[in-house]
């Protein structure tokens, strides 16, 4: 059985405020064109569909588009979809009685009664029945509301593994598990990009153990943003369709191909790669080089760090002569790096006007004028009184 795994699509997501609805269009099609091609037996899309819990209208539209994209599909292929942790359980449920009249299959919660378990989907192929669970994210929360007060649920892992056990799943059969968390292996990590840094605790408290889901013949997750396994080949995290900040600027995005054989057999595992334009690009140079490679990727969004060594006036509206997408411009230079070296050698508690005085020198290779400090004592004395 065949089936492509996608998961974070973030629609309505922005990148350093540039809007990429017309980008991530692009990408859909060229996913619904390569299901069209292919004839996956199933899609699998492993949650955090919206970027925001309250998407908006233009993000609705999209994902709906791709949705009927999909759903045209003749013959149709089922598509299982389930809810992350950026997505509103109510929203992303919305008409999916209706969606599975087209064999679109919504997960939105996990169970949330006595008599509720996960959403089973069962398909077929040569080999006899795939069992697909649907795991939606799961907080603690979620797991004392389902269990009772009295459980002993404190942890993402505990939540995680009560709701998972209640399944009762028969594990002689092929089983394939959607979730959407941040999985450890024992000790290791996923690894993780700016993009999504941010949305994960520290500690690891909101990690859960491959050891609960290593029985399935195959674990499609959702949450990280960089493709790749998590402790063994059959439990994998697709990665983001899209690149969503500079640090997964060297990153091939792809479409997760999974061939699920006969039972006990490894599933096979390929890629077919996602192409998105704009592309997301780091550059380095002095401001001349930098402006010699518009050539060729003018209209990309890109990350600049500059090396002059000389005071560059205005460098960011001179690049913008050559570059209609900057993300941000850093520059590193042999000042900036013994700035950087002299930092932990400042006294903590020296005061905003000196700070500024080296600050500038080192930057600039020159003290500040007069006039530049009267301006600066004046600003910090305003700032001041206004704290105080």
């Amino acid at each position: 059985m065949k089936l492509f795994h996608i998961s974070d699509l973030h629609i309505g997501k922005q990148l350093n405020l540039y809007d990429l609805s017309e980008v991530q269009r692009d990408v859909f099609a060229q996913f619904a064109a390569a299901a069209e091609r292919e004839r996956p037996d199933a899609i699998v899309i492993a949650g955090d569909i919206y970027d925001r819990s309250a998407p908006s209208g233009e993000a609705f539209a999209l994902f709906d588009a791709f949705l009927n994209r999909l759903g045209n599909l003749k013959p149709m292929i089922p598509v299982l979809i389930i809810s992350g942790n950026h997505d509103s359980n109510l929203r992303l449920n919305f008409a999916s009685s209706f969606l599975e009249k087209h064999q679109i299959y919504i997960s939105s919660a996990p169970p949330k009664t006595e008599e509720e378990h996960l959403k089973k989907i069962v398909l077929r192929d040569e080999y006899g029945e795939v069992n697909f669970y649907m795991l939606p994210f799961v907080k603690p929360a979620d797991a004392k509301n389902l269990l009772g007060a009295d459980a002993e649920i404190r942890t993402y892992d505990e939540a995680f593994s009560a709701i998972l056990a209640r399944e009762e799943i028969d594990f002689a059969q092929r089983n394939v598990l959607i979730a959407h968390q941040f999985f450890v292996s024992g000790g290791a990590e996923p690894k993780r990009r700016e993009s999504e840094l941010r949305y994960l605790s520290v500690g690891g408290i909101d990690s859960v153990d491959i050891c609960h889901i290593k029985g399935f013949d195959y674990a499609a997750l959702g949450h990280i943003h960089t493709a790749q396994q998590i402790g063994m080949p059959h439990i994998r995290y697709s990665g983001t369709p899209l690149k969503y900040s500079v640090s997964e600027a060297s990153d091939t995005k792809a479409i997760t191909v999974v061939t699920v054989g006969k039972k006990g057999a490894e599933p096979e595992i390929s890629f077919l790669p996602l192409v998105m334009k704009p592309d997301v690009r780091k550059l380095r140079g002095t401001l001349a080089e930098v402006a010699d490679m518009a050539a060729e990727c003018a209209q990309d969004y890109v990350s600049i760090t500059l090396t002059d060594e000389e005071t560059l006036f205005r460098p960011k509206e001179r690049l913008r002569e050559y570059y209609g997408r900057i993300l941000d411009i850093r520059i590193e230079n042999t000042r900036t790096a013994a700035l950087l070296k002299s930092e932990a050698a400042e006294p903590e508690n020296e005061e905003p006007l000196a700070l500024f005085c080296e600050f500038y020198r080192e930057m600039n290779g020159q003290p500040v004028s007069d006039a530049e400090l009267a301006v600066m004592t004046d600003v910090i004395e305003t700032v001041g009184g206004r704290l105080r």
